[in-house]
């Protein structure tokens, strides 16, 4: 029997604020502009230039730490952090390392094995770097610097995660606490939550942590998942062999499904970090402190509750609904239109669901209004329109969030509830089929389900399933 090893796992997650400005310029923050769009001497280091800070950052940096029961710092500051890189204009960033905002927090996650509480040693405010963009074809190096001072909090977590699994909880649980707050998108593939991992191994029972190393170029819960079975087998394979893990900054390569070495690992006295002299010390008073705190919304467990007090839900129908705030809000919206939550729920948990999956969207990209999923619950209800018309309606709404009502009159979709039309219909389909006329006078159920489907044929689908089964019954 060979050494048992347990992998011992800690994570910095920045994330990008939802400000419309940067932290200390009035550049917009907005992704996917032109190159250097959004720059101004500022974020771009111009010697001269003086920061401000953005009183809105302050603010979801805090909100956060209270969802996260951290301690507040109340008087914090700034600090600069030196290094030398192309997409970094001042040679230093400002960001936070003596006296961080938040401090000594915790979320509870739930994975298979139960609950557990990851403890957060301390979130801190900082500045983005720009972009570099390497181009293989001119063989050159090119700088964006759009991201150059976009506003971010870095949320350290102590090394309590022993496994991928308790990763990606973790993850997900900040991940929706920040989108509840509407503190941040946090998409991963925009960059606007990235994840570090440092990742040790040792054996099992030892009470000294193992050489940790750290890993960057993380951009879905997936990757991550694979880096950090792959770091911990590249550990564990060269213990055996007994070699040493050296400490250093790793990137995870997805395609290859391998990391490989780009840094040796500083410490925090290679950046030479200083106060910053140009950003006077932040005071947090109570007051504000108590503002923030009464704003907070309504956060994904009691959410739940209330769902299954107030609309009587099944649970995974809560769970899927709460999963996003934003699904959680049209739900909300649509319910208080049309007061019917289980069909309202039934609309989003299916089709919703399933149109998302055919298009690779989020969620959160949900663009039709509340009250056109409504309507379109109540012409179903109303049987002005049957659920096979319904549900081409719905792909119209979800695509470009048409109102249902003038598409359906547009389009001429209505059910016919006439029964004279539809008489002279069933009329005609029956003299059209003798056989299947036949074979139901002499007792076979299956033919009236034929007539059905060519009456509805010729009716375009516009017809009540139930009226015309009731009008053939009745005329055979």
């Amino acid at each position: 029997m060979g050494k048992q090893y347990e992998t011992v796992i800690g994570l910095e997650v920045h994330v990008e604020l939802a400000t419309k400005t940067k932290i200390f310029c009035g550049c917009s923050t907005a992704f996917g502009a032109a190159p250097n769009a959004h720059t101004c001497p500022v974020c771009t280091g111009m010697p001269g230039s003086l920061p401000v800070l953005n009183k809105q950052v302050v603010e979801y940096a805090v909100a956060v730490g209270l969802a996260t029961d951290c301690d507040i710092t109340r008087v914090c500051k700034f600090d600069r952090k030196n290094y030398f890189y192309p997409d970094n204009p001042q040679n230093y960033q400002i960001s936070q390392l003596y006296l961080p905002i938040c401090r000594n927090g915790h979320v509870d996650i739930k994975t298979a094995d139960g609950t557990k509480s990851v403890g957060i040693h301390e979130i801190h405010m900082e500045e983005d770097a720009g972009k570099l963009i390497h181009d293989e074809w001119e063989d050159c190096s090119l700088v964006d610097y759009n991201r150059s001072g976009v506003p971010l909090i870095e949320i350290v977590s102590e090394p309590d995660m022993r496994s991928a699994d308790e990763v990606i909880a973790y993850l997900e649980k900040l991940r929706l606490i920040i989108q509840y707050l509407g503190a941040s998108d946090c998409k991963l593939q925009e960059g606007s939550m990235r994840a570090d991992v440092n990742l040790s191994v040792r054996e099992v029972g030892a009470e000294k942590f193992g050489t940790r190393t750290e890993m960057k170029n993380l951009n879905s819960f997936r990757a991550i998942a694979r880096a950090i079975e792959g770091e911990r087998a590249r550990q564990i394979e060269l213990l055996e062999s007994g070699q040493e893990v050296i400490q250093e900054t790793r990137r995870w390569d997805d395609t290859k499904e391998c990391s490989y070495a780009m840094r040796s690992k500083e410490d925090a006295q290679d950046y030479r970090y200083f106060p910053d002299p140009d950003l006077v010390p932040v005071h947090i008073n109570e007051e504000w402190i108590e503002q923030i705190k009464a704003a907070q919304p309504e956060f994904r467990d009691e959410k739940m509750a209330r769902y299954k007090a107030e609309y009587e839900l099944p649970d995974y129908d809560i769970d899927i609904l709460t999963e996003s705030k934003h699904m959680a809000d049209i739900f909300e919206q649509t319910v208080a239109i049309c007061g019917q939550p289980k069909k309202v729920s039934n609309w989003l948990m299916v089709e919703t669901m399933r149109l998302l999956k055919e298009q690779e969207m989020e969620p959160e990209d949900i663009r039709f209004a509340p009250e056109n999923l409504a309507k379109l619950i109540a012409l179903v209800e109303a049987k002005e329109i049957n659920g096979t018309v319904a549900k081409e309606v719905f792909e119209k709404i979800f695509d470009e969030n048409i109102d249902p009502e003038k598409y359906v009159e547009e389009n001429g979709l209505k059910t016919v509830n006439d029964e004279g039309a539809l008489r002279k219909t069933v009329e005609e389909v029956i003299a059209a089929n003798p056989q299947s006329v036949e074979d139901y006078q002499n007792g076979k159920e299956k033919a009236i389900g034929f007539l059905v489907g060519q009456t509805m044929k010729a009716m375009k689908g516009k017809a009540d399933p139930g009226m015309v089964n009731q009008l053939l019954r009745e005329l055979l």
